[in-house]
């Protein structure tokens, strides 16, 4: 509450590192609505094996996974620039891109963005390439990426405020985090005065 209080809109503050996270998400979101599909079919089959008599024999794919376990298995890779992959992952990220080209789509999207914050150390080139992504997005119509292309719209005079200096707001969190934990050790603030001299003598 005294953080709230001391910085009212300090939990309003969007950086690149939220708008990446939210791109992230957006990729896995699509991944376990196509893993659930996918658990639902193999559950279809396996009851009409049953009913059949027969047994039940999944698809394997040439890596040896299954549908169900290309969609479990690809979490991590998807969270990575596809030059990072390793053997194993390029060859499970074909599988899976072939299969899934909206995961494709979406990694491509959520990599493309990441490639702007790593890259780009100039403002106005950023805007303007930030702009283009946006422009994707919105002819891609996949609706979770549009919830971040949103954001960035809401935000984006404080995330591009990041290519001045490449500099984020982690000191701000680090340093919220640290008033928390002071608060929580004195169990409560009842002198909100006292409370933030003390604070000042602690981290000044």
């Amino acid at each position: 509450m005294i953080v709230k209080r001391c910085f009212v809109r300090a939990h309003r503050v969007i950086d690149r590192f939220h708008v990446q996270k939210l791109a992230y998400e957006a990729v896995q979101e699509i991944r376990i609505k196509y893993r659930w599909e996918a658990l639902d079919q193999e559950n279809d089959a396996i009851s009409a094996a049953k009913e059949a008599g027969v047994s039940f024999e999944p698809e394997v794919l040439e890596n040896g996974d299954s549908i169900k376990q290309l969609l479990a298995r690809s979490r991590y890779l998807l969270f990575k620039h596809r030059d990072k992959w390793t053997k194993s992952q390029l060859i499970r990220s074909r599988l899976l891109f072939e299969r899934f080209p909206l995961i494709k789509q979406a990694h491509s999207l959520s990599t493309d963005l990441g490639i702007i914050f790593r890259t780009c150390t100039c403002k106005e080139v950023a805007f303007k390439k930030l702009a283009l992504w946006y422009n994707a997005v919105e002819d891609c119509g996949i609706d979770s990426f549009k919830t971040v292309a949103r954001s960035i719209q809401t935000h984006y005079l404080g995330i591009l405020n990041f290519f001045n200096n490449r500099s984020t707001n982690a000191s701000a969190e680090s340093f919220n985090a640290k008033i928390k934990a002071f608060r929580s050790t004195s169990r409560g603030v009842r002198d909100i005065s006292f409370f933030l001299f003390r604070l000042s003598k602690l981290y000044a």
